[in-house]
């Protein structure tokens, strides 16, 4: 059978061999080559590369852009607060090309059946060699700005160390996390300690002495520049994830010891100043207009992907997506100590175009082959396109909650807003490895309560306010929490406590009641000792008895004034 990269470069070879206007139409759309993915404005002496919120995501992956991703207050209609027609209009793109598809969610599905996979470590380590060789090595820092140790089957079977030792041969010169705390403190200090490169981190800070935990800077000099990078690790992590797990750590924003270290690297002569962030976009771009000095922040946890960077102050902002679509690229000329120019590219990565390279595409091979059989049973179909990402909700979240309602008998159901999880192409068959990509985490018990309308809405007020806060500060990243056999309307303007209304059952329409119970399940939860089936095994047995996949429930929100 011919593989879709022969049927490319067939294709390309053809359109201009026949000279036929309609096919060379088609065909236009498909030459794409590695060459014209690495295409830069190259500038100055340094290269900063970036890769960010991987997931455990080793191989290639479908991961369909949001339809809605809303700002509120001054974030309201600027990145990355933007989507579909009106993200190509401002950055420039043109609908139905590669940037098209990488991008929005327009088209998806007739674009990701032309275009392919994006991602895959083997891709990612190609571009990265050939940026350092055409460079330099002596020009180049690749940064990982965390959530990389968590998300699929094998990351969770090896609690990271798959992801640890495809990385370490990526070479990252600095890492700063999130996800990786919920393997709990002694397993991220075992691979911390297996590591060549600093986990940093200089907000998190021990309760006890109130000593920092991690190293908070590490200095490089790159092409003859002085540069000192500041990590950021992701400050809500005992508010967003069990506290148990990072017990005697304190973390938050921290925007006075940011400015600490950014006011001491300087002392020590760092000419460039680059802050690897977890915190995500919104926050990162109220701290770029507070402190003082910063050139670059490298930012995550969000999961936003802009084409290139935006400029707040002096400071360049730039997120590079998830799940290993995208290599980030901002190169910048230094003279007397100061940045004085750039450029930056978001690099999408069509695994079908680039040349995997030989030598990581041989280890994620020994990484997976003691689970490859088991992660390709498959156990259903895709009977409609299923995918996560969106602030409301999306049909995987959808089936996730048919799934608890079935299998734990509850009248409603709860899933994390998590904005992790691969997309299929409707008619792909459900592997293990898709089932996993959704629900790999180590707090996966599917709880069954009791609880009243009235704790159920403000729950979802809670969980609102996070999302919708017009400071950044207050937000805590992630999506609205999905629900399954219910509905509601959410007015994200308004203020707390007023967000939520028109709570009703699904499918009868009955009203939610605030002083009536009713059975709720759910996953995900922060508390300690829950108790309940794993959500990956709820999961597998629901879509193993119904075959053919699709929600029961689409669009249960009904979104009003934004």
């Amino acid at each position: 059978m011919q593989s879709r990269r022969e049927f490319l470069q067939l294709a390309s070879i053809t359109a201009m061999l026949i000279g036929n206007s309609n096919w060379n139409s088609v065909a236009a759309k498909q030459q794409i080559t590695e060459n014209n993915l690495l295409k830069f404005d190259a500038k100055g002496q340094i290269t900063l590369l970036h890769l960010t919120d991987i997931h455990g995501q080793l191989k290639p992956v479908y991961f369909r852009p949001p339809s809605e991703n809303f700002g509120i207050g001054k974030y309201e209609g600027i990145p990355p607060h933007l989507v579909g027609k009106t993200f190509l209009d401002y950055f420039g793109i043109a609908p139905n090309t590669p940037l098209a598809y990488a991008h929005t969610m327009l088209d998806y599905v007739p674009l990701a059946r032309e275009y392919g996979q994006l991602g895959g470590l083997d891709r990612t380590a190609s571009l990265i060699k050939k940026i350092r060789a055409e460079r330099g090595e002596d020009k180049v820092l690749l940064l990982d700005g965390g959530d990389t140790w968590q998300g699929s089957y094998t990351s969770l079977k090896t609690q990271g160390e798959d992801m640890l030792e495809a990385m370490k041969l990526l070479k990252p010169d600095a890492m700063v996390g999130h996800w990786e705390f919920t393997l709990g403190q002694e397993r991220l200090n075992e691979l911390i300690e297996k590591i060549d490169f600093p986990f940093l981190g200089g907000n998190v800070f021990d309760t006890e002495w109130d000593e920092p935990v991690f190293e908070s800077t590490s200095y490089f000099e790159k092409g003859g520049v002085k540069i000192a990078v500041i990590g950021q690790h992701f400050p809500y992590t005992p508010i967003a994830n069990p506290r148990y797990l990072v017990e005697g750590w304190s973390f938050g924003i921290r925007p006075e010891t940011i400015q600490e270290n950014i006011d001491k690297a300087k002392s020590k002569g760092a000419e460039v100043i680059v802050l690897l962030s977890h915190n995500g976009f919104d926050v990162d771009q109220k701290l770029a207009t507070m402190l003082d000095n910063v050139d670059v922040i490298l930012t995550g946890h969000t999961h936003d992907a802009i084409p290139r960077a935006i400029k707040i102050k002096n400071t360049l902002l730039l997120s590079s997506g998830s799940h290993g679509k995208y290599l980030g690229r901002i190169d910048l000329k230094v003279d007397n100590g100061k940045v004085i120019d750039s450029s930056s590219n978001l690099i999408p990565i069509f695994s079908d175009i680039i040349q995997p390279d030989p030598e990581m595409n041989r280890l994620i091979d020994k990484i997976r082959e003691p689970y490859e059989e088991e992660c390709s049973r498959v156990v259903g179909e895709a009977e409609t396109l299923l995918y996560r990402r969106g602030n409301f909700g999306g049909p995987w979240d959808s089936v996730i909650c048919d799934a608890i309602i079935q299998k734990r008998d509850t009248q409603i159901s709860l899933s994390p807003g998590f904005r992790w999880g691969t997309t299929l192409l409707p008619g792909q068959k459900i592997t293990i490895d898709d089932i996993y990509s959704q629900t790999s985490m180590n707090y996966p018990e599917v709880y069954r309560t009791e609880m009243s309308g009235e704790t159920i809405k403000n729950l979802l007020e809670d969980v609102c306010d996070n999302i919708f806060n017009p400071d950044p500060f207050f937000q805590q990243g992630g999506d609205m929490v999905r629900v399954g056999g219910m509905s509601y309307t959410c007015h994200p303007k308004n203020k707390m406590g007023n967000r939520i209304s028109d709570l009703s059952l699904s499918p009868s329409g009955e009203k939610i009641e605030a002083q009536k119970k009713y059975t709720v399940g759910g996953w995900g939860s922060i508390n300690p000792d829950v108790e309940g089936p794993a959500i990956y095994n709820v999961l597998e047995d629901y879509i193993s008895d119904k075959q053919n996949i699709s929600p029961k429930q689409n669009n249960p929100v009904t979104i009003k004034g934004i």
